[in-house]
């Protein structure tokens, strides 16, 4: 059975308005059918106006932070308001014209993809302008069931997390939207469309639905279940495999040795997941055209695994391994000009202390899991599924 998207009752909810649509390319329904060309298509609804967060509205700009311009959309003759470059949230311009905005993007169940945030923001901006917002629900890929620390502590809030909430999160986009309005006390009017059919216990291939890349670097499912993870080696100088065609799966520098690195990874006996020695030269972003030695993640049980946990002991190790060439990335990152930004990714500055103190493995365990258990019951009012 296919799972059944929450744009499938859109229809009803906007007739006799004019509207606005967040999206991007992985707005499609069980039919391949992009959510743009489902609202045009309906004749007594106005699109006014289409928003695009990072990426792009097309999702061309396969960079991350690289900033898109504003444009026309040359069919529909309507505006392509960027949510990623001179603001991240939509102002009372870009919003007068509309009775309702329409919120249809694929999250991939982790606090630093930008998504959420914008979808935040968007919220925010319509609360004040007094815009409804109708978000239409989409699985979380990873499943609704797992959630990994660390938290988001008070004074490292960014754009890659503007409220307390763990790494991987286990809440679908729609949830996501009630916990943020509701429980962060954003206050907007807000309608989240559910699905039919999806249980949390579903990864995004027991679905029934067509992947699209969420953005260009998660080409693959499972570069998406090892994001929660992996996206941390971005605070730092490792390569985390963009520039590949397996972006997050791959990752490892110049001067690191992939065999030994490898053997001092899987002797940690990590749950659900073997690291392959391999060697890759990124076309693009750090390490350019230069041959890296490394690993590729091969996730053995994605139930087992824990993506937070890998990539934490990636870190550890690739630190022990060259501590003469191993750098924590300085800012700017994502718009935060004064925090590192491994902490503005993990949420606090506790993971980076404990790594560069070679801290005994159990700390680093208590410091991604603290605080985990509570934020599950704060969400429990929020669950749709």
């Amino acid at each position: 059975m296919t799972v059944s998207l929450g744009s499938a009752k859109l229809a009803p909810r906007i007739a006799d308005r004019r509207v606005g649509l967040l999206s991007n390319p992985a707005s499609i329904d069980g039919r391949l059918r992009h959510i743009v060309d489902q609202v045009v298509g309906m004749s007594d609804v106005s699109l006014a106006a289409l928003f695009g967060p990072q990426h792009g509205f097309r999702a061309d700009v396969q960079d991350n932070m690289v900033e898109t311009d504003h444009a026309r959309h040359p069919a529909l003759d309507v505006p392509v308001y960027s949510l990623y470059g001179e603001t991240r949230e939509p102002t009372s311009e870009m919003l007068s014209d509309l009775d309702t905005l329409v919120v249809d993007l694929q999250d991939v169940g982790t606090r630093v993809f930008t998504y959420i945030h914008t979808l935040a923001n968007c919220l925010k901006a319509c609360e004040r302008a007094k815009v409804p917002v109708i978000v239409c629900d989409r699985p979380n890929p990873i499943g609704g069931l797992a959630v990994e620390g660390p938290m988001l502590e008070p004074g490292f809030e960014s754009f890659v997390g503007l409220y307390p909430v763990p790494l991987r999160h286990g809440l679908t986009i729609g949830e996501m939207a009630r916990l943020c309005n509701a429980g962060f006390g954003i206050g907007a009017e807000l309608d989240v469309l559910t699905m039919d059919g999806w249980r949390r216990e579903m990864f995004h291939d027991d679905t029934g639905l067509p992947w699209v890349l969420p953005s260009p670097n998660l080409p693959t499912l499972e570069g998406a279940i090892v994001y929660p993870g992996m996206v941390l080696l971005e605070g730092t100088n490792l390569s985390e495999g963009r520039g590949t065609t397996r972006p997050f799966e791959l990752f490892g520098a110049p001067w690191l040795t992939a065999t030994p690195l490898a053997d001092a990874l899987n002797a940690r006996s990590l749950p659900g997941v073997h690291f392959r020695p391999t060697e890759f030269q990124p076309t693009f972003q750090k390490h350019a055209g230069a041959t890296c030695g490394g690993c590729q993640l091969h996730v053995t049980d994605r139930i087992r695994f824990k993506p937070v946990e890998a990539a934490v002991a990636v870190l550890a190790t690739c630190r022990a391994q060259a501590p003469d060439h191993f750098r924590w990335r300085t800012p700017p990152y994502e718009y935060e000009t004064v925090l590192p930004p491994i902490n503005i990714l993990t949420g606090s500055s506790r993971i980076r202390t404990l790594i560069d103190a070679d801290a005994d493995w159990s700390e680093v365990d208590h410091a991604i899991e603290d605080g985990v258990d509570k934020f599950k019951q704060q969400c429990e009012r929020y669950l749709l599924y």
